[in-house]
């Protein structure tokens, strides 16, 4: 590993773990608001990053720019309103990260003056922020991909669960395409997936947004 890519991770680490754990937190909470206590139970109703981060997703993520972290369980017959309940379990994660981004694009922009400073501290607070804006817009756009195993599946899915054996096979299926298009991209570095022009519209939009209201 080179001397710049070990600067760029750890840039990279803050954004992702408060990302990947104010996600998967929202999922547990939400599944728990909605009356199922399993992610209760498993201790995943906590800001502790541990409770949350698979170390080999968390290590893919670094180095290879898709990863994972422990998905939240739980149990369907628990809930009240399981049509709308799953739904609600599913987006909670993505909004939580998209309002993650539009924090720190509003403070960020706030202390515009400050953390564009000279100093070397300055600078690297400014890349952090900068990073962890992007990186939850990211989190944000990839999950909705309507396919399995993403948050943004259960959306499309969810209407299918009274065809027991179809949505098994959409479950089954959909998550072989999604590993498959992934490797691909990895390997030929094709972007099939184009999700970075609408992280990027999402982060330079917000951002232009908040400098013009408060510049």
């Amino acid at each position: 590993m080179g001397h710049l890519d070990l600067i760029r991770i750890l840039k990279f680490l803050p954004g992702i773990i408060l990302g990947l754990t104010i996600h998967e937190f929202s999922h547990a909470y939400i599944a728990r608001q909605c009356g199922d206590k399993t992610s209760s139970e498993q201790g995943r109703v906590s800001l502790n990053p541990f409770k949350h981060i698979d170390f080999l997703g968390f290590a893919v993520l670094l180095f290879a720019g898709f990863g994972w972290a422990k998905p939240v369980q739980f149990n369907e017959q628990n809930l009240r309103k399981p049509q709308t309940d799953i739904m609600k379990i599913a987006v909670a994660g993505p909004l939580s990260n998209a309002l993650i981004a539009i924090l720190i694009s509003f403070l960020y922009t706030f202390f515009d003056l400050f953390i564009k400073g000279h100093g070397a501290g300055l600078r690297i607070l400014n890349d952090i922020t900068l990073y962890a804006i992007y990186l939850n817009w990211g989190l944000f756009v990839f999950n909705l991909i309507p396919i399995p195993p993403l948050d943004g599946s259960h959306l499309l899915l969810n209407y299918f669960r009274k065809f027991p054996d179809l949505h098994a096979k959409m479950v089954r299926y959909g998550s072989l395409i999604f590993f498959a298009l992934i490797l691909i991209m990895l390997v030929t570095k094709i972007d099939i997936l184009p999700i970075w022009p609408v992280i990027k519209f999402l982060g330079n939009g917000c951002l232009d947004l908040f400098h013009n209201l408060l510049h």
